[in-house]
């Protein structure tokens, strides 16, 4: 694909937008203090300075704290910087015969950008530093220790925003803070403090952060604190910053013009209010007087001597800069209510009295505090707003609270969110209910979504919209808790059948965490929901599950709150118990794993769909895989293969009666007119809408009904869908405007384009396959009523996406090969690649004693023999007609995988009126694929040279009878040449041996 680049978008999803790795990009990795002994010592005992560098790093999750070199004097120093890089030297007055500013000019001569800050222990050394200043070498920075530990991260922070400012305000809208003060001995003070204030407070809102990419963010773009020591300076920082600017702390008094002034700091906020700035601002004096000036010039005050500083100093943070909660007021500033999460921000504004909104408003509460959560532009646009440019007060009320539900979908959108109180399932987003992996299908669906959301932002699907739906996610940790605390393993017996261990499970408790958040969740979701598993093990390349494990559709609509819950966390404990059931252990057992490394995550998604009368179900549903098994015409296997069916997926996944299409050719239909007309599908699956109070006792399908196509009709679904049988003409028309049988052919949609699903479907497969490095398959819903926001075309709703196994390598058939007598089999529709030797039994069911009303029978009867097989560890050849694994019991044997486990080639036969179409899509065929166990099919009157060889099967050796199958034991060895490519496949006996 020419215009699309998985590792940009890879690159997208591992570190979200470019700017967060460019943010911070200088960092202090190592520093070298030049300081005597003692001053060494007491760093260390007092101000701890290791573990206060060390602990602040990894509270705030970053890598790699500085490493801390020190040397006693300035001789020793010079020596180290030759031979060692320095981030930063900080160096005490007192350093031998090489005093600091020698230090200083040796640096600023070798490596003018290397920081050297001086710090003093004592303010009487100023006059030292003033004596010996260099007229042409200056330090970065003065500081004087008075023992607070804090100092050496607000020197390490300090220098590193002054690096990194110019360049993280311009691509990240990283905020800045001015501190005007020009006294070392006040700004020693007042920069720990506020350093200590602002980690405190990212620490906060990375823990309100819902997704690990906000946190990242977080972490990264954290206030910048600049120091401004006289009123030019000031200006300056100000016409640079700006746009960034949110607060600004100034002393009354410092130098201006040259000149010290002892209202420099007035002048400087009355300069600024003048040119448009509304900032939060704050006088610091030691003159108790200034009060009174600042409280004219609208300005908060603060005294430097007051024993209660740091604590108003908090308070003017948290109020002015929005960090912590927003604490809702009413208009004499009693405290109504607070909110901690943007959704809850969200939901209590619009309960809040007007007097409270308009109290926030003219104090720019709301802009301050989304400004604290990195909504720049957002934030200022509200603080420009006043009451005259709304209506009235509930317009700026729905509008804050509409701009601040984009914020979260923004936010939140292709991301793994943690599940609060205020959670609401979003499209595009999983919200994680509990800890631990999301298994096979979840990983995929998380990948796929995240890597979707990115493209969507650079407008890959050109009016189109591609969306997941609402979808949460239970994490393995609560699976094992589940098993540990209600001590499952302990009364797991040997030879227990599902239904035993079903009622185990249904017994057990969920952990009270979840409990709790299923009932939060409920109380926000009103629509149909789909269960699902996804354990370890699920969808990967060589062992996909499909179909093992249990999915429940839920109608969710029961007027009692405890009844949805009941259903849901039964749902839960049943996809858990599948894990136990007889057929998964038979499967882990068949791939070569144990039971115990297994384990389960869970799925709950939205029910893609819309209410009709009592039932509910989509458009569309369908798989669709980028390779092509079965190849026809001019198709190649790369043009891939879909299926689509009316209603829920089960048709398509289960082998029913669907609609096959190409992709890449949909206008090409790839049956005969009399073979399409045959297997037309005339019924689909639907959630009973009814069904709010039914038992699930571990039945998948307890909740689903059949509905005939007509039903479908009734309820005006089919507009788009079918095609009229002309008889007189022997053809199909489009749409319904005509009297006759109704075919499912998409014609309006795949042929006349009503809706690009080809184009999409096509799209996603190229990009999972790019994405995965292999061959996938997905499946898809599509409701032609529900049209997103965003776009003028229904949303195409994506639920899961895997992996397909096809073989890179091929086995040569050459038909001409082998004498005709001794071939069994020879098909151009096979499907697997490589050799299969020394078989000696086929199973088989010949076309006189099949009969499509007894196949759940004869599906009785080959898992009886399957047994006796594996007893006796021997593999077969399965043959029989029909679809194998269908879940419609007249197309085929609906067997499950386990029934035939012993199984190393599975034939499709072909009989007299019961030819059936290939399996591609459904999950038996998946899981057959992933094990490359021979899967063929053999026409009954195939076109090409597709045979079996019927006499010889009939003329073989019987060692076993049964009422639906011959057993039939060969002497000579039985092997079968299968290429993956062609799709050629042999079964014949080798005579040789």
């Amino acid at each position: 694909m020419s215009d699309f680049n998985i590792i940009e978008y890879y690159n997208k999803y591992k570190y979200g937008d470019d700017i967060l790795r460019q943010l911070m990009s200088f960092r202090i990795k190592r520093i070298l203090l030049i300081s005597t002994v003692y001053d060494a010592f007491v760093f260390e005992r007092d101000a701890l300075l290791g573990e206060q560098v060390i602990g602040e790093y990894m509270e705030l999750n970053l890598s790699s704290p500085p490493e801390i070199d020190s040397v006693p004097t300035g001789e020793e120093a010079l020596k180290q910087i030759k031979t060692n890089k320095y981030d930063l030297i900080i160096t005490t007055l007192h350093t031998g015969k090489t005093s600091p500013f020698g230090v200083l000019k040796e640096v600023r001569e070798t490596q003018e950008n290397l920081p050297v800050v001086l710090l003093l222990t004592s303010m009487a050394d100023m006059s030292v530093v003033e004596d010996s200043r260099h007229p042409e070498f200056c330090f970065d920075e003065i500081f004087v220790w008075k023992g607070d530990a804090n100092l050496f991260l607000a020197i390490i922070k300090s220098i590193e925003d002054r690096k990194n400012v110019a360049h993280d305000t311009k691509v990240g809208l990283v905020r800045v803070i001015l501190l005007v003060e020009d006294s070392p001995h006040f700004y020693s003070m007042f920069l720990p403090l506020l350093y200590e204030e602002i980690v405190k407070q990212t620490q906060h809102l990375i823990i309100e952060e819902l997704n690990e990419r906000e946190k990242r963010h977080r972490m990264r773009a954290r206030p910048k604190v600049l120091l401004a020591k006289n009123y030019e300076e000031a200006i300056n920082i100000y016409e640079t910053y700006k746009n960034n600017l949110v607060a600004i702390f100034s002393d009354m008094r410092f130098p201006k013009n040259g000149k010290d002034d002892e209202e420099a700091g007035l002048h400087l906020l009355q300069t600024l209010q003048k040119r448009g700035s509304d900032l939060a601002t704050l006088i610091l004096s030691s003159e108790i007087e200034n009060a009174e000036k600042a409280e004219r010039a609208n300005t908060a005050f603060l005294h430097k001597h007051s024993k209660h500083m740091l604590h108003r100093l908090r308070n003017f943070i948290m109020e002015n800069l929005g960090f912590g909660d927003f604490i809702f007021r009413d208009k004499k500033g009693n405290i109504i209510d607070k909110a901690g999460y943007l959704a809850e921000f969200e939901e209590k504004l619009q309960h809040i009295p007007e007097e409270s909104v308009i109290y926030h408003a003219d104090k720019n509460h709301f802009s301050a505090w989304l400004m604290a959560r990195g909504e720049v532009e957002l934030a200022k646009n509200i603080r420009r707003m006043k009451m005259k440019d709304f209506e009235n007060t509930e317009a700026m009320r729905k509008y804050l609270a509409k701009k601040v539900l984009e914020v979260q979908k923004k936010r939140n959108k292709g991301e793994i969110i943690h599940f609060h109180q205020y959670s609401r399932l979003e499209e595009n987003e999983i919200v994680l209910l509990s800890e631990g992996s999301l298994g096979g299908k979840g990983r995929g669906l998380a990948f796929l979504n995240t890597l979707l959301m990115r493209m969507e932002d650079d407008q890959i699907f050109e009016d189109v919209h591609i969306g997941l739906p609402n979808t949460a996610a239970i994490g393995i940790s609560e699976y094992d808790i589940f098993i540990e605390q209600n001590r499952i393993d302990s009364k797991i017996q040997e030879n227990m059948v599902d239904e035993e261990i079903d009622n185990i499970f249904l017994a057990g408790r969920l952990s009270d965490s979840l409990e709790n958040k299923l009932i939060r969740l409920l109380e926000r979701v009103n629509y149909p929901l789909a269960v699902r598993s996804s354990s370890l093990l699920e969808d990967s390349y060589s062992q996909p599950f499909a179909g093992i494990y249990r999915t429940y559709m839920l109608a969710n609509n029961d007027p009692d709150p405890n009844m949805r819950l009941k259903q849901l966390m039964d749902a839960i404990k049943l996809i858990y118990a599948s894990s136990y059931s007889v057929g998964t252990q038979q499967y882990i057992e068949h791939i070569g794993h144990q039971l115990d490394e297994e384990k389960m995550a869970v799925i709950i998604q939205e029910v893609v769909g819309t209410k009709n009368e009592d039932y509910y179900y989509p458009h569309i549903s369908g798989i669709a895989q980028s390779y092509n098994f079965y190849p026809i015409d001019n198709q190649l296997h790369s043009d891939g293969m879909a299926s689509l069916a009316v209603g829920l997926g089960k048709m398509v996944i289960e082998g029913g009666n669907v609609f096959r299409f190409c992709p890449k050719h949909p206008k090409v239909w790839l049956l005969s007119m009399e073979d399409m007309l045959s297997a037309a599908q005339r019924e689909l699956y639907a959630l009973d809408l009814r069904s709010n109070q039914m038992g699930l006792y571990g039945l998948e399908s307890s909740t689903l009904v059949k509905l005939p196509l007509a039903k479908a009709e009734e309820h005006g679904r089919l507009k788009h869908l079918a095609s009229v049988f002309d008889y007189q003409n022997n053809r199909l028309w489009p749409g319904l405007n005509r009297k006759g049988p109704r075919i499912i052919t998409f014609d309006n949609i795949l042929k006349y384009g009503q809706y690009p699903l080809s184009n999409i479907i096509n799209r996603l497969l190229e990009i999972g396959e790019a994405a995965l490095g292999m061959p996938v398959e997905i499946e898809f819903a599509v409701d032609l009523d529900r049209r997103n926001e965003s776009s003028k075309h229904p949303t195409f709703y994506l639920l899961q996406i895997r992996p397909l196994a096809v073989s890179s390598s091929n086995t040569t058939v050459k038909l001409s090969d082998y004498k005709k007598n001794d071939i069994i089999l020879y098909t151009e529709q096979g499907m697997g690649n490589g050799e299969i030797t020394e078989l000696h039994d086929i199973i088989w069911c010949p076309p006189e004693m099949f009969n499509t009303i007894e196949t759940l029978d004869i599906q009785l009867e080959l898992d009886v023999i399957n047994k006796k097989m594996k007893e006796k560890d021997t593999n077969y050849i399965l043959i029989g007609p029909g679809r194998w694994g269908s879940q419609d019991r007249f197309l085929g044997i609906p067997i499950q995988f386990g029934q035939i486990s012993q199984s190393k080639v599975i034939v499709e036969s072909g009989i007299k009126g019961f030819d059936i179409p290939p399996s591609q899509g459904t999950h038996f065929f998946h899981n057959v694929v992933a094990m490359n166990i021979g899967y063929f099919s053999v026409a009954y009157q195939s076109e090409d040279e597709d045979f079996i060889n019927w006499d010889l099967l009939r003329s073989m050796k019987k060692t076993g009878k049964w009422k639906y199958f011959k057993h039939i034991h060969s002497t000579k060895p039985i092997n079968v040449k299968m290429n993956g490519k062609t799709g050629e496949a042999i079964i014949y006996i080798n005579k040789k041996t």
